[in-house]
């Protein structure tokens, strides 16, 4: 199912494959970033961690998501949240997961 993208604040999307392969676990995200149910996602192919309130921590994570080995915009990529209201953006895996994956 595809996820809705927040208008008005950073997202990052991460491919499955690598986060996995990295062997990043979400209690590292979940401390770095307090998230919620709501703003840890996994979605087929697609592991979706936003809105990220704090804008000054999505450098960060950035970093620590290459210092784990993974290569922005081949392995994920931040999607700003700088668009109006009114235009709904939504991210999917393509089709490009196996299924059961």
């Amino acid at each position: 199912m595809p996820t809705r993208l927040p208008h008005d604040h950073s997202t990052l999307i991460i491919r499955r494959a690598a986060y996995e392969a990295a062997g990043i676990v979400r209690a590292g995200l979940d401390a770095r970033l307090r998230l919620t149910d709501d703003e840890f996602r996994v979605d087929g192919g697609l592991v979706v961690v936003g809105p990220i309130l704090e804008g000054a921590a999505v450098p960060d994570l950035i970093a620590a998501l290459e210092e784990a080995g993974l290569v922005y915009f081949d392995d994920f990529f931040e999607v700003s949240g700088n668009w109006p209201d009114w235009l709904s953006l939504i991210a999917t895996d393509g089709g490009r997961t196996p299924s059961g994956a």
